[in-house]
C-alpha cells in the first residue's frame, strides 16, 4: 500500500490522479483545513471518472508534526511519497517551516524506519542543491554552502533533505527529486499558479533572473518511475529548461491572451518592493507576495543541469512552452467556469 502526504498540493494531487488511475492501493494524509474539492478539480483535467478515481484513494486526517495521527496512517504501508511541505519566502514564516519541513520530515522518516518500508521518495528542491561557483550549470554535485542558500526555505528543505539520507542510513532505500519552479494547473492561489493568475490580471513587472522550470506531469512521471526502478539513494534535479523570468512571463501572458508585463524592475525597483510591501504587510496583516528573498531571486541566474535523471530514466522532458499552454487552457477554463 503507498502513502502519500501533501496530497492536498500541486504535485501531491497529481501524483494521486496517475496513482488512482494505475489502481494502486493508496493512502493519503490531509489536515482538517485541507480542500479535497482542490484535488477532485485537479482530477477533471484528466478524467471524466472523477468519483470513481477519487473513491480509490484512502483519506486518513493526519498531520505530519502530530505522531499519533500520523502513527495510524503507515498501517501496512510499503511506499511513501513525501510531498507535504511549507512554502514560504517571508523570514517570519521561518520557525513553523522548521516544524513542518524538518521536524515532518523527521517523524516520516522515523515512522518508515520503524514499519520497515520498501522504499521513500522526497520532493524537495532546487533550493537545496549547492549553487555553482563557477556560473556554470548546476548539477546534483555541487556542495551546499549555507553563505549563498541563506533563507528560510532553502535552508529547512537541505534540513529536510537530511532527515530522509538518515533513513538511507538505516536501511530505507530513498530517491530524492529537486524539482525546479513546479508549472501546472489546479491551485491558483498558492505557489507558481499566482504567476498565472497575476499575469492574467494584468501583472505589468518583469525580471531577467533565470532558473529551472519544469511541468508538474514530468515530476509526478519521474517520481513514479524512480520508484518503480532499482535506483537508490540518489537525488536528481528536475528541470526541463532554463528560462528567464521575462520569457516565461510573456510566453504566459501571450498564451492567455493577456499584455505582457512592460516594466523591467531592475534591483533597486525590486528592492523598493519589498521594502514597501514588508510595511504594508505589517499594517493590513495580509502576506505579500513580494519579500525581501523572492526580490533577490527574481534577479539570480541559476541555470541548472537535468542530465543525470535523463540519463538514468532514458527521459525527454516536456517542451516549457506546451506546459505553459496546457496551464494557461486549464487557467482559462476555470476562470470561465467560477465566472
Amino acid at each position: 500500500m503507498i502513502l502519500v502526504t501533501g496530497g492536498t498540493g500541486l504535485v501531491g494531487s497529481h501524483l494521486l490522479y496517475q496513482l488512482a488511475a494505475q489502481n494502486e492501493s493508496i493512502v493519503a494524509i490531509h489536515r482538517k483545513s485541507s480542500n479535497l474539492a482542490a484535488v477532485k478539480n485537479v482530477f477533471s483535467y484528466y478524467s471524466n471518472n472523477v468519483e470513481a478515481l477519487f473513491a480509490r484513494i484512502q483519506w486518513i486526517e493526519a498531520d505530519i508534526t502530530d505522531i499519533p495521527s500520523l502513527t495510524k496512517a503507515f498501517h501496512q504501508i510499503t511506499q511513501v511519497y513525501h510531498c507535504a511541505a511549507m512554502i514560504s519566502f517571508s523570514a517570519s514564516d521561518y520557525k513553523n517551516m522548521r516544524k513542518v519541513n524538518i521536524e515532518g520530515t523527521a517523524n516520516i522518516v522515523n515512522l518508515c524506519i520503524e514499519q520497515k518500508i520498501q522504499k521513500l521518495c522526497f520532493v524537495s528542491s532546487v533550493a537545496a542543491v549547492g549553487k555553482s561557483l563557477s556560473g556554470k550549470e548546476i548539477t546534483e554535485n555541487d556542495e551546499w554552502n549555507i553563505a549563498q542558500n541563506n533563507y528560510g526555505y532553502a535552508i529547512t528543505k537541505y534540513g529536510a533533505e537530511m532527515e530522509v539520507w538518515r533513513a538511507s542510513q538505516e536501511g530505507i532505500d530513498v530517491v530524492i527529486v529537486n524539482p525546479g519552479v513546479i508549472f501546472g494547473p489546479g491551485y491558483w492561489h498558492d505557489g507558481s499558479g499566482k504567476m498565472f493568475r497575476n499575469i492574467y490580471n494584468g501583472f505589468k513587472f518583469y525580471t531577467e533572473g533565470v532558473t529551472g522550470f519544469v511541468g508538474v506531469t514530468d515530476v509526478v512521471t519521474i517520481m513514479l518511475q524512480l520508484m518503480k526502478s532499482t535506483l537508490t539513494n540518489e537525488r536528481y534535479i528536475l528541470v526541463s529548461e532554463n528560462r528567464s523570468f521575462k520569457e516565461v512571463f510573456f510566453e504566459i501572458a501571450d498564451a492567455l491572451g493577456t499584455q505582457r508585463p512592460s516594466i523591467k524592475a531592475g534591483k533597486f525597483l525590486s528592492g523598493l518592493a519589498w521594502r514597501v510591501s514588508w510595511v504594508l504587510e505589517k499594517l493590513s496583516g495580509k502576506k505579500s507576495m513580494i519579500t525581501k528573498q523572492t526580490a533577490i531571486s527574481s534577479h539570480n541566474h541559476y541555470p541548472y543541469s537535468n542530465k543525470k535523471i535523463k540519463k538514468a530514466l532514458t527521459f525527454e522532458f516536456e517542451p516549457l512552452s506546451e506546459t505553459i499552454k496546457t496551464t494557461c487552457k486549464y487557467y482559462k477554463a476555470d476562470v470561465q467556469s467560477t465566472s
